[in-house]
């Protein structure tokens, strides 16, 4: 039976050309999807630029720039390089959609109406020179922490999370003067009165939510969650659909979460099937795959918002949360310079090879940093030396003695019942989110593949039982082709060509059984070795 699987990945901020540190939060999630579409589910798989907030207005008057230039050129540029990394989505789409902010408006004023949303009076910076109400990234001080400029929300150098009350010596940013403080009135979401709710949804997900992300949620419900404002002072992002807040925009917080369920609609409206039915489905199977910066967003506020919206919308089941990939044991930040792009990395080692390292070394439970030589060590080691060795020795031997044709033989029952093993053991693993796990599972299957062609000896079986041989190389051909199914959420530009060497079929998450003779074809080494110079 088809199981509903909803599948998404933290939308990055359209501000910058995206870094591996983005990459090894997101790929998970094509794992996952991938694996699923295998499985023949019916899968939703969605994510997109965050388009709206200070930091786009901020860069765009640095730039002498509109905040929608600005945001749809790295709209545009984060899609090609997530393209290029080989993330599947079903849809990559944009906040700054009609769709999306059509619905967003939708949602909103249901939470409104449902008296989730209320008015609020507060006390917030004015600057009197620029005549506005300024936002917490419109002040620049000095950090409490380190003593470094740091603006009204965020530390760029210590990344403490700020007020922007508590910075010393505050200024505007635009002009340098002294903010004052004068009222000025905001829609603010009652997050404090599902405090119940979020907490026993915590209980329930505890036995499959990563550590980090149940530490991350306790936290703040040991706290006691706290009302936040839903409206910010600016003039680019989401209309709020209340009378009296022209002068105002739906908080990013807010509308950048519902993304996920905007664009579900859309992919599911364009499929023509019943989003409702689907997103309402008691058994609907969830995956959020970010970093650890997003857990909260994502395991209270984005609950919070589906329970205020009232339509009994599942709530998240998975949070595919990873650590953090540094540099030299730093957060990568563009304003530093530390970082790698995606599209450095993979232009100068290809997808499956930055794909594989990824998941295999990635922050999956504690902060890694990464290192080019850790990459190439990894891609010599498993896909030079496991994976590539195992069908080059086979394919070479048979190009060579038999030219290319495999002849039929009887495939070791030892290795049927490991490979079917194999399956349920990655299938198991992959379903609770424990990538790193599942791929080992599968280098454990490409040892056993190049042991027991070393232990069958074949280049001797040739010369002395050509029987046994045909069942020795027949049974390596089915090994072949059931890591072409195996290793496909990973790598999949490698196992297509693997199906092509093998002149095989895709057939979904199953095993793979050959029949008759195997002519192959010519599809060159799979990977070459990398000098670590």
């Amino acid at each position: 039976m088809k199981r509903n699987i909803l599948v998404t990945g933290a939308w990055p901020y359209a501000n910058y050309l995206l870094h591996i540190g983005h990459l090894v939060a997101l790929l998970p999630g094509d794992v996952i999807a991938r694996y699923y579409r295998m499985n023949g589910d019916n899968v939703v798989y969605v994510s997109g630029s965050d388009c709206h907030g200070t930091p786009i207005t901020e860069r765009a008057k640095k730039e002498g720039k509109t905040p929608e230039e600005i945001a749809m050129y790295y709209h545009e540029e984060d899609k090609k390089s997530l393209e290029k990394a080989g993330l599947s989505y079903d849809m990559y789409t944009s906040t700054e959609s009609d769709y999306h902010k059509e619905k967003v408006k939708k949602y909103f004023k249901m939470m409104y109406d449902n008296g989730h949303i209320y008015e609020k009076e507060e006390v917030q910076d004015y600057c009197p020179k620029c005549d506005k109400f300024l936002s917490d990234r419109e002040i620049i001080g000095t950090c409490p922490h380190c003593g470094s400029e740091a603006k009204g929300d965020q530390c760029d150098s210590c990344f403490a999370s700020l007020e922007s009350s508590e910075l010393k010596d505050r200024k505007c940013s635009t002009c340098g003067s002294t903010p004052e403080l004068r009222k000025n009135k905001h829609l603010y979401l009652a997050l404090s009165k599902f405090q119940p709710q979020i907490e026993k949804l915590i209980k329930d997900r505890e036995p499959i939510w990563r550590k980090n992300a149940l530490n991350e949620s306790k936290k703040f419900l040991n706290m006691g969650l706290i009302d936040r404002a839903a409206t910010r002072q600016l003039d680019w992002g989401i209309e709020v659909p209340v009378e009296g807040y022209d002068d105002k925009r739906i908080y990013v917080w807010i509308e950048a979460v519902l993304g996920y369920t905007t664009t579900c609609e859309r992919v599911l409206e364009e499929r023509k099937e019943d989003f409702i039915k689907f997103i309402t489905d008691p058994n609907l199977k969830s995956y959020y795959s970010i970093g650890k910066d997003n857990i909260p967003f994502h395991t209270i506020i984005y609950p919070a918002i589906l329970e205020a919206i009232g339509m009994n919308m599942t709530l998240p089941t998975h949070i595919i949360s990873c650590e953090f990939m540094n540099m030299l044991d730093e957060k990568m930040s563009k304003s530093k310079g530390n970082l790698i792009t995606v599209n450095d990395i993979i232009d100068k080692y290809g997808k499956d090879t930055v794909r594989y390292f990824m998941i295999a070394n990635g922050p999956e439970k504690k902060d890694s940093n990464f290192s080019e030589n850790d990459l190439i060590m990894a891609h010599n080691k498993f896909l030079v030396g496991g994976l590539g060795n195992f069908i080059n020795r086979n394919v070479s031997f048979i190009n060579k003695k038999f030219d290319g044709v495999v002849k039929e033989g009887i495939v070791d029952k030892d290795i049927i019942k490991l490979t079917k093993d194999t399956y349920k053991e990655v299938a198991d693993l992959i379903e609770l989110g424990e990538l790193r796990s599942a791929l080992d599972k599968v280098s454990d299957y490409v040892d056993a593949a190049n042991k027991y062609y070393d232990t069958s000896t074949p280049w001797i079986q040739v010369k002395e039982d050509i029987d046994a041989f045909n069942n020795t190389t027949y049974t390596c051909m089915y090994m072949i082709a059931n890591l072409s199914n195996l290793l496909r959420p990973f790598i999949p530009d490698t196992t297509d060509r693997i199906k092509t060497l093998l002149g095989i079929e895709e057939n979904g998450w199953n095993e793979v059984t050959l029949k008759g003779d195997i002519k192959l074809n010519d599809i060159g080494l799979l990977f070459e070795r990398i000098d670590i110079k």
